[in-house]
C-alpha cells in the first residue's frame, strides 16, 4: 500500500498528463513512475536499516582518525597512552597536531601509526557520532574491546568499503599480528600492492616494515627476503622519494636485514 507521500507525487504527475497521451507520453510516464518506485523502494529500505543513506554533498574521505600500536609489540608509556585514540580531521591537519602527549620515550622509537577513515559501518558511524559530541577536552579513546570490535566490524559491506579498503588492511597489520598473524599479513600485502592514491602513500613504507617483522618471526625467512628486495628496488637509497623511507626508517630496514642474516646462519650452524 503507498503511504500518503507517495499518493501525493503520483497525483502531481498524473494531473500533468493530458487525457489523450501519445504513446511518447506514455513511455515519459511510465519512466517517471518507475523512477519513483525506485525511490521508495529505497526509502523503505533506509528506514527498515538494510541500506545506509549517506549525504551526497559530503565530499570528503576521512571523517576520524585512529592512533594504534601493533598488538603484539611493547611500547613506551607515553605511547600506550595513546592507543586507540579518535581524533577529527579538522585537529589532525593543526601545525603541530601529535597524536601523544609528549615524545615516544623508547630507545627504538614506538610502531604507532595514524590511519585515517570515512567509516561507513555500524561501529564506525557510532564511533563519528561519539567523537562529534565529545568535549574537547577530553580525547576519546577506544577500549581493546572496542578497537577490536570496530576492525572486525562488516566494513567490506558498507557504503565506504572501497574508500576505507586500504586503511582497514592497513589495520588489520597493526591489530591482528598477535590473534591472526597470517590475516595481517595479507592484510598488509594488499596496502604495499595496492596503495597508489596519494592519501594512502605514507602508509607504504611502515606497512613494509611491519610486514617484513611479521614474516621474520613466523620464520617464513624467503619470503622476508623478497620483501626486502622489492622495498629496495621501490626506494632505492640513492634517490629521494617524498613518500619514502626516512633515516630512521632506513636504519629499521638495516636492523630487519641483520636479523634475517642471523636467523639465516643460525639455521645453518644448526
Amino acid at each position: 500500500m503507498l503511504c500518503c507521500e507517495s499518493r501525493h507525487c503520483i497525483g502531481l504527475v498524473l494531473s500533468k498528463v493530458d487525457v489523450e497521451l501519445t504513446a511518447e507520453h506514455t513511455l515519459y510516464l511510465l519512466c517517471i513512475l518507475a523512477l519513483l518506485g525506485l525511490w521508495l523502494f529505497h526509502q523503505i529500505q533506509v528506514r527498515a536499516g538494510r541500506i545506509q543513506a549517506i549525504d551526497l554533498f559530503d565530499r570528503s574521505v576521512v571523517r576520524f582518525y585512529l592512533y594504534v600500536l601493533p598488538d603484539d609489540r611493547p611500547s613506551c608509556a607515553v605511547c600506550a597512552q595513546a592507543q586507540g585514540r579518535v581524533f577529527l580531521p579538522l585537529l589532525v591537519r593543526k601545525t603541530g597536531f601529535s597524536p601523544l602527549d609528549g615524545p615516544c620515550s623508547s630507545a627504538a622509537p614506538c610502531p604507532g601509526q595514524l590511519i585515517g577513515l570515512y567509516g561507513g559501518w555500524v561501529e564506525a558511524r557510532e564511533l563519528v557520532s561519539r567523537l562529534q559530541q565529545a568535549s574537547k577536552n577530553i580525547p576519546v579513546r577506544l577500549s581493546s574491546d572496542e578497537l577490536s570490535a570496530l576492525v572486525k566490524g562488516a566494513w567490506r559491506k558498507s557504503i565506504s568499503a572501497d574508500t576505507d579498503r586500504i586503511s582497514m588492511h592497513l589495520l588489520e597489520g597493526w591489530c591482528f599480528g598477535k590473534t591472526d598473524p597470517a590475516v595481517a599479513i595479507e592484510g598488509l600485502r594488499y596496502v604495499v600492492d595496492r596503495a597508489r592514491e596519494p592519501r594512502h602513500l605514507p602508509y607504504v613504507v611502515p606497512a613494509y616494515l611491519r610486514l617484513m617483522d611479521l614474516l621474520l618471526r613466523a620464520g617464513r625467512e624467503d619470503e622476508t627476503r623478497l620483501v626486502i628486495e622489492h622495498f629496495e628496488g621501490r626506494f632505492p637509497s640513492d634517490r629521494q622519494h617524498v613518500d619514502g623511507p626516512s633515516l630512521g626508517q632506513r636504519k629499521i630496514l638495516q636492523d630487519m636485514k641483520s636479523r634475517l642474516w642471523e636467523t639465516c646462519s643460525l639455521k645453518v650452524s644448526a
